[in-house]
């Protein structure tokens, strides 16, 4: 068997490149065995820091086993005990070939990262015929990993898996940040800052995730889908997932049955119910209900968060009044019950259409019955890595430019400010990023470069929503499902078109950036956008609760870099400055790439100098009182 090990992950290998840079060592065993340390070329960057990197990553120690014959001429998979396909950093994991040879031959491995990036490779001997040769293989370095596989004179490629294409096979990395993002803790379990809607029952997929939220249904029309006083709130209806306490319910309100509704059918408050008052009689109930279950299994949670409407730019059909009544009764009924309610709406599905009808109806008396505003987080026409949040950003003419996500979360949150109160919480409670429009599942699709481009728009997307003063932003969705293309965040290995509740899944990209991205400003309070970023660059800083550390999440985005034509850039960087400590201080701060990977920067006269790509970059750093003057808060935000 033959093994490289490659040391450094690509997105800090260029910022490395021009400030000088190192890896660690690894090596497997086996017949032979070759340990390298890579470093991208030098890219002209003015930096003056040295970086080191530790992580690794080795498969070795093979072993082979009859197996059932037929099936594919190669297939690969990793084990994992809870389905996820994905691995603590520095555990122990199987990866296992299943080969069809014809006769005696030699498989050729690799493993590579989102970029292309080969984390490890090798080759060993394959007997004729169905066997299973599996490697244990061991990684500290975090992240997306897609195996492939040949066989020397027999050829072949791994097969297409459900969604996934052919010639890969994924699994994930969790990084372990313990040493490097200092631990949090949380005085209020909401402190937390992350959500997602497509996973509710899979604890296992959310912790590896990082995801402390989940949307719990309690409308009419599912809680009394078939008559009045139905839905007894003194009754066991919490779903057991919920009972351990380490995820959150965001409570969602909207939907009539037809025996409810002005026109007999189900709608999903299309209109007003027919009765109004019986509305309110029952979101009473859910207070009681919803307070009991809080208190009982959430004793550090100080309030519940409900979500009265989904989407109304394209449900409902009736009058601003009469929305406004609805809320009212929604209001009353669950404030009555529930002492500690945060009633939120509108969630329009782009955080512009929320903000137009914030206004429309603000005149109407909308803010004496709603807590908070709720925002779904789309922002063009197509959410996609064609169609990044920054696209519009750079646009000359400024009323297209008002529609990129940073600039419309900043106008969402003016408005709750001048228009409702300051102070009121903002939850972003749905956005996904599918694959291009018109794009479909097959044997060449989705390829590395796409999947890559998804990774990095994920993380950005919701760096920005959080950056510009969202307290809460829910991912969307599990695994790829039927009709909408690509908004998975693991592969479904099982339907080619995907399903609903798949559980034979493996991760994409995003599912790796989420990881990483909740672990590292999970806990935190935004504050804000920096200051005087030239054009292309974006940059938030965060503040650990309690006064604890700094994160600055940093990119640069070109349109002309990143499209599906050309490719989506993973190389194409700008040379960028930031401060992190007092002029004429020097030290050292911590700088991790989009999944999670480490690396020692140095800094000179306070300033921290980075070669800033497509894909995020986190800085850690200390002083407080230097981020905070080089920030803009956003309107009216007030953390907790």
């Amino acid at each position: 068997m033959k093994v490289n090990s490659v040391l450094v992950s690509s997105s800090l290998a260029v910022l490395l490149a021009g400030c000088g840079g190192g890896g660690g060592d690894a090596s497997g065993t086996g017949a032979s065995t070759n340990s390298i340390s890579q470093t991208s070329p030098a890219s002209g960057a003015n930096a003056t820091a040295n970086g080191n990197t530790t992580g690794s990553m080795s498969c070795a120690s093979p072993s082979t086993a009859n197996a059932s014959a037929g099936g594919a001429l190669i297939s690969a998979d990793t084990t994992s005990s809870d389905g996820t396909r994905m691995f603590a950093s520095g555990a122990n994991f199987p990866l296992v070939f299943t080969t069809n040879a014809g006769s005696a031959d030699t498989l050729n491995w690799s493993i590579n990262d989102t970029t292309g990036r080969v984390a490890a490779s090798g080759s060993v001997a394959v007997p004729g015929g169905a066997a299973a040769t599996t490697l244990t293989c061991h990684s500290t370095l975090a992240g997306y990993f897609a195996v492939s596989a040949s066989l020397k004179a027999g050829g072949g490629a791994l097969p297409q898996a459900g969604t996934r294409p052919t010639g890969i096979a994924t699994f994930g990395v969790i990084p372990n940040l313990s040493n490097v993002v200092p631990a949090v803790t949380y005085t209020k379990q909401e402190q937390h800052r992350f959500g997602m809607q497509g996973e509710n029952d899979r604890a296992a997929v959310l912790a590896g995730l990082g995801i402390t939220q989940t949307i719990d249904d309690r409308q009419m029309s599912t809680m009394e889908p078939n008559g009045a006083n139905t839905f007894n709130p003194s009754a066991n209806n919490l779903d057991s997932f919920y009972t351990s306490g380490n995820v959150m319910r965001l409570i969602r309100l909207d939907g009539t049955p037809g025996w409810a509704s002005k026109s007999g059918g189900f709608e999903d408050f299309t209109t007003l119910p027919k009765d109004m008052s019986y509305l309110q009689n029952y979101m009473s109930r859910v207070g009681t209900e919803s307070n009991a279950i809080r208190l009982q299994y959430f004793p550090k949670q100080s309030a519940n968060f409900y979500q009265v409407t989904w989407e109304p730019n394209q449900f409902w059909t009736d009058t601003d009044a009469n929305f406004v009544s609805l809320y009212q009764s929604v209001y009353q009924g669950i404030h009555s019950t529930d002492p500690n309610a945060v009633v939120m709406g509108p969630a329009d599905a782009f955080p512009t259409l929320t903000n137009t009808r914030l206004q429309r109806i603000a005149s109407l008396g909308y803010g004496k019955y709603i807590d908070g505003v709720a925002t779904h987080g789309y922002y063009d026409a197509g959410t996609s890595p064609s169609h990044p949040p920054e696209r519009l950003a750079t646009d000359p003419d400024a009323a297209t430019a008002a529609n990129a996500l940073n600039n419309s979360i900043r106008t969402l949150r003016t408005t709750m400010a001048n228009q409702y109160r300051s102070g009121m919480k903002l939850y972003q409670t749905e956005v996904g990023i599918s694959y291009d429009l018109g794009s479909s599942y097959g044997p060449n699709y989705p390829t590395g470069n796409v999947l890559f481009a998804q990774g990095a728009v994920v993380a950005r997307t919701h760096i920005i929503l959080l950056g510009e003063g969202a307290d809460v932003s829910y991912v969307f969705y599990g695994a790829d499902y039927p009709g909408e293309v690509g908004y998975g965040t693991f592969f479904d290995l099982s339907n080619a078109q995907g399903s609903f509740g798949a559980t034979n899944i493996s991760p994409k990209p995003a599912a790796m950036v989420v990881s990483a991205m909740s672990r590292i400003l999970d806990g935190t309070n935004t504050l804000g956008p920096v200051k005087n970023t030239p054009s292309g660059v974006y940059a938030y800083s965060f503040q650990q609760v309690n006064n604890g550390s700094v994160i600055t999440a940093l990119w640069t985005h070109s349109n002309g870099a990143w499209s599906a034509s050309a490719g989506f850039s993973s190389t194409y960087s700008v040379a960028y400055s930031l401060q992190v400590d007092a002029p004429g201080t020097s030290g050292t701060v911590t700088v991790l790439d989009m999944m999670g990977n480490p690396m020692t920067l140095n800094y000179s006269n306070g300033t921290l100098q980075l070669n800033l790509t497509e894909a995020p970059v986190y800085v850690v750093s200390k002083n407080a009182s230097v981020a905070k003057n080089n920030v803009n808060p956003p309107p009216g935000y007030v953390g907790s």
